[in-house]
C-alpha cells in the first residue's frame, strides 16, 4: 500500500542538550554519523523509502549546517513542485512570539502547515534514533487497526531521556503509558515514531494549548491513554537511541561489530548529501584493520576499529584505535588517539598522545588545533 496521503514531521533539534558536545555548532539532526551520513539522512530516508513525499523539518537552533547539508532536498528525491521537503521556522504561533520551547508548542506552531499540507495522515519521528524502519508498513498497520495513534517502540533498557515514554500493552494496545527514566529494567519503550490522523492532532495540539499544557508526550499520549486507542509497533530489528555522547561514541563503535548490515539493508537504501570525492588512498606503510574508511582520506600510518570520515588523513607514523575522526581532520606523524571524538577539522599535532577510555571517550571541538 502506498503512503501518498502522509505528511512526514521530523524534529531535528529534540534532544540537543544530551550531546551538547556535538551539537554547539550543529543540530541533533546534522551531527556526523558512520562515516559519510548525518543522523536526520536515517529518518528522512525512512520517509522516502516508504513513500512520503512531503515532509516538514522542524529548527529551533544552530541550524545553518542542517540547511547546507539539505539543500534543496534533491538528494532524497524532496525537490519538486509539489510536495517536496520543507525547513519550518524555529518560532511558535501561541502569542508569546518566541522560540518555541518544547514538543507541544514546536506543534502548535506549525499547525498552519500541517493543515494546508492536505493530507490525511502524520507522521512524526526525531532525528536522535538511528533506524532503517519502513514507514509503509508502520502506517499500513496503523490503518488496518484502525487505532487512533500507532507509536513504534523497542523492548529493552530505555534511554536516559526525561521524557522517554515507556508502556504496558494488552496485546497490541496501549493500557498505560509512563513519562519518564525507568532504570536499568526492560521495558517496552518509545522510539518517538508515531501515526495518527492529521485531524486528531490539529485537535489534541489545539486542546492542550489551550489548557496551557507543556508535554506532548505527558498531557497528550498520557492523559487520552483511555480515550483513544493507542497502539504500539513494536520494532524488532536494529534501532538505537542516542542520549549522550557515550551513546554516540557506543552506537557509533558497533557499526564495527557487524550492526553495520543490520542498519544498511539492501532493499532499504540511505540517502545522503553527496560529495564527489577521489577513493581513500593508503600508502606504502599503512595499515588499516576493522575500520570504516569513507572516501577521500588518505592513510600512511595505522588504523584500527575506528571511523574515518570523508577527507581524514592520518600521517606516517600516526595510530589511530577506537575512535571517531569527522571530517578533514588531520592526524600529523607520529602522533597517536585512542579513544576519542574528533570533530570536522581537528589537527593534532606531530607526536601529541590522546587518550581516552571506551566509557569515557576523549572529545576535541571543531577547528581546534591539539
Amino acid at each position: 500500500m502506498a503512503t501518498p496521503n502522509v505528511l512526514g514531521i521530523i524534529y531535528s533539534n529534540a534532544y540537543d542538550s544530551l550531546v551538547s558536545e556535538l551539537t554547539s555548532v550543529r543540530t541533533m539532526g546534522s551531527v556526523p554519523f558512520a562515516g559519510r551520513y548525518r543522523l536526520i539522512d536515517f529518518v528522512l530516508s525512512n520517509m522516502v523509502n516508504g513513500g512520503i513525499a512531503k515532509v516538514g523539518i522542524s529548527t529551533k537552533a544552530n541550524y545553518q549546517s542542517l540547511m547546507d547539508h539539505l539543500g534543496s532536498g534533491k538528494p532524497w528525491d524532496l525537490s519538486r513542485k509539489r510536495d517536496g521537503m520543507t525547513i519550518l521556522p524555529p518560532f511558535n504561533l501561541t502569542g508569546s512570539g518566541g522560540v518555541y520551547k518544547s514538543r507541544l508548542e514546536a506543534l502548535s506552531g506549525m499547525l498552519q502547515y500541517i493543515a494546508e499540507s492536505g493530507k490525511d495522515y502524520v507522521l512524526l519521528a526525531d532525528c536522535n534514533v538511528v533506524c532503517n524502519l519502513d514507514y509503509e508498513k508502520i502506517v499500513d498497520e496503523h490503518i488496518k487497526s484502525g487505532a487512533d495513534i500507532t507509536i513504534a517502540y523497542k523492548r529493552g533498557v530505555a534511554p536516559k531521556l526525561d521524557d522517554i515514554m515507556s508502556f504496558e500493552l494488552d496485546g497490541d494496545k496501549i493500557t498505560k503509558v509512563i513519562v519518564g527514566e525507568t532504570g536499568d529494567t526492560a521495558v517496552n519503550y518509545s522510539l518517538n515514531i508515531m501515526v495518527l490522523s492529521r485531524v486528531l492532532l490539529e485537535r489534541l495540539v489545539h486542546g492542550a494549548m489551550g489548557q496551557g499544557d507543556e508535554s506532548f508526550e505527558r498531557d497528550v499520549i498520557g492523559k487520552n491513554v483511555n480515550a483513544l486507542n493507542i497502539r504500539g509497533y513494536k520494532v524488532e530489528g536494529y534501532a538505537r537511541t542516542i542520549d549522550s555522547l557515550q551513546s554516540y561514541y557506543d552506537i557509533s563503535m558497533g557499526l564495527l561489530t557487524g550492526e553495520f548490515k543490520d542498519l544498511f539493508a539492501k532493499d532499504l537504501p540511505v540517502y545522503t548529501k553527496v560529495r564527489d570525492d577521489m577513493p581513500a588512498i593508503y600508502g606504502v606503510c599503512a595499515g588499516a584493520k576493522n575500520s570504516l574508511v569513507a572516501d577521500g582520506c588518505i592513510i600512511k600510518g595505522t588504523v584500527e576499529n575506528s571511523i574515518l570520515f570523508r577527507g581524514a588523513y592520518v600521517a606516517e607514523g600516526a595510530v589511530v584505535k577506537n575512535s571517531i575522526i569527522m571530517q578533514d581532520s588531520y592526524i600529523s606523524q607520529n602522533a597517536k588517539v585512542n579513544c576519542a571524538i574528533l570533530d570536522k577539522q581537528v589537527v593534532i599535532k606531530p607526536g601529541r598522545e590522546l587518550s581516552g577510555a571506551d566509557s569515557y571517550p576523549i572529545y576535541i571541538g571543531k577547528n581546534i588545533t591539539v
